[in-house]
């Protein structure tokens, strides 16, 4: 149907609205936030969508990452019914979802399933709806893109090709592709200069990458602003009391500028309530939040 200037300059007018309207329900980019604030992802907290949320306040964290869904042609998170339900949650509670999480991908790689492009077009649209700005892609398990130290070639290529053909849609969206791997920086940042898209970035698990090795303080320093993302944990144990020497790591994270959210994927010694609590705490303080 033709629509006339006045027309097209109104609903352009109303849609900017809608969306500024819903980046402020949510919250995840308030500008008055404070630099650093404290995530989960669902599958270690154990609990996701609303109900993960309502939790999580109990638990004063300030976000939770949350996964759209098990390995269906459509995600849980296109579905506007379950959407329309996190968002209310995060009215009634306070706590936002500060990323969305596609870890379907250690089991069904980005590189050879042919739902994984589909994936991301919804995770896509989900996350821009949440008012988040990060996706965590990940490749473990079947979707590892290194054998040993060596870069797998062929699936690199493969997701390569893939993130170029979705990074336009992630930007048009707001949204940063984030890759959380057993990749080295360079090998990181070998992908990304050939993707050529700041919509896509790194993900930075730091216990992963010290258990494979690599000096995590002068990673952190040499991907400086790649990095759209942390994971914190150190196995089963609270942060500060595993072997992570984690004041170096905010350090490093403090000098190239991070602002946004750490997000915990820590264990449950105890109890999740107060676990969950003791790491937020421990973080904040580590930050000076």
């Amino acid at each position: 149907m033709a629509m006339t200037r006045r027309q097209f300059i109104k609903g352009t007018a109303a849609g900017l609205v809608a969306t500024a309207a819903a980046a402020k329900l949510v919250g995840a980019e308030d500008a008055k936030a404070p630099a650093i604030r404290v995530s989960a992802c669902d599958w270690s907290f154990g609990a996701g969508g609303p109900a993960g949320l309502e939790a999580a306040k109990r638990c004063t964290l300030d976000g939770l990452e949350q996964s759209p869904g098990g390995a269906a042609d459509k995600l849980q998170a296109a579905d506007p019914a379950w959407r329309a339900k996190v968002k209310d949650a995060v009215k009634q509670t306070g706590v936002l979802v500060s990323s969305m999480a596609l870890g379907i991908l250690n089991e069904f790689p980005l590189a050879s399933d042919p739902r994984a492009p589909g994936w991301l077009e919804q995770t896509i649209e989900a996350t821009h709806d949440f008012g988040a700005r990060v996706i965590l892609l990940a490749f473990f398990g079947n979707g590892d893109l290194v054998s040993g130290t060596e870069l797998k070639a062929k699936e690199a290529d493969a997701v390569v090709q893939r993130l170029k053909d979705a990074a336009p849609k992630a930007k048009e969206a707001g949204v940063v592709l984030g890759l959380e791997s057993y990749l080295s920086a360079k090998q990181n940042l070998d992908i990304l200069d050939r993707v050529g898209s700041d919509s896509v970035r790194v993900y930075y698990d730091v216990k992963n990458l010290a258990n494979k090795g690599y000096d995590t303080v002068a990673e952190i320093r040499q991907l400086k602003d790649r990095i759209c993302q942390f994971h914190f944990k150190d196995d089963n144990n609270y942060l500060g009391e595993g072997k992570v020497k984690w004041e170096p790591q905010v350090e490093a994270i403090q000098a190239i500028g991070y602002k946004g959210w750490i997000v915990l994927e820590t264990g449950v010694p105890k109890d999740r309530d107060g676990d969950f609590k003791r790491n937020a705490a421990y973080v904040r303080k580590l930050f000076g939040v």
